[in-house]
Order: structure tokens, then sequence, then C-alpha cells
């Protein structure tokens, strides 16, 4: 059908292809005045820096997910946010330390789901302050807890 050498063109009427320019260019200057929103805001800056993360080390029963929970009550959550030595969340303002203390008081009072055992001895609570990454190191002892109750064996 085509000749060699002969040049193929997909035929297009003007019309269409006006409006299909037209159409690209909106494309392209919504998603550059979306960046240029995003970059020319000053919101993120003033508000310090975000919780970025919570990283449980050292707990073989106590699940991950308890730890973290218990965190989220004491402040540090998404949403919440470091400024100087202060954690602002959205209902108060603590300072620094004092939020620590409480997130190791709240790790040692972590229960394992469904039982009313708290086997976390120790605690301590790391923020790095330029990440917003909260590390927590909790070590867990089972030779002090006595439960007592009737299972097969006349123990649990």
């Amino acid at each position: 059908m085509h000749k060699i050498g002969e040049r193929m063109f997909i035929k297009i009427r003007r019309d269409t292809l006006i409006i299909l320019l037209l159409a690209f260019m909106l494309i392209v200057s919504g998603r550059v005045m979306t960046y240029m929103s995003y970059a020319s805001s000053t919101d993120v800056g003033d508000q310090g820096v975000q919780i970025s993360g919570v990283m449980v080390k050292g707990n073989d029963i106590v699940p991950t997910d308890s730890i973290k929970t218990s965190l989220a009550d004491v402040g540090f959550r998404a949403g919440s946010y470091i400024q100087g030595d202060t954690l602002v969340t959205s209902k108060r303002k603590v300072p620094l330390n004092e939020a620590i203390d409480n997130a190791k008081q709240a790790v040692l009072l972590t229960t394992i789901p469904g039982t009313q055992i708290t086997p976390i001895v120790a605690a301590d609570v790391e923020v790095n302050k330029d990440t917003g990454a909260v590390t927590v190191n909790v070590i867990e002892d089972f030779s002090n807890i006595h439960i007592s109750g009737q299972g097969l064996n006349g123990t649990y």
C-alpha cells in the first residue's frame, strides 16, 4: 500500500489538535500551580519537627502495637510535633522531658493483650529532635510474675 520511503502521517483535524493541546496545557499548568503552592507554603516550617514514627526494640512477648498505642496515648503519634523542647499535640503542649517521662511510665504499664500481666520492667524512650523518630528500648522479665488460676495442671 505504501511505497518505500513514503512517510505515513496520522491524519487529525485541526480543531481536535487544538483541543488536545489546550488539555495538555491545562494539565501541565495545574501541576505547576500545585507544586508552586506546596513549595511556597510556610506551614511546615512553623510547626517544628513532625513525629515521624516509633521504633520498638527488645520486646518478645508484648506486641509492638500495644507499646505504640501506649506511646500514642501519651502524645507521640502522627499529627504531633516537636517545637524546640516542647511536644505539641492536638490537645496540649507538654515539655519534651516530661513527655518522655510519661512515655516511660506508659510503656511500663503496657500489658499483654487480654491479660493484666505487665512484663516490661524497664523502658528507655529516646526522641530525635531533628527527625522526629521515637525509639523505645524495653526489657521484659517474666521471673517475678506470679499468675494464679486453674489451668489444666493446676496452674497457667
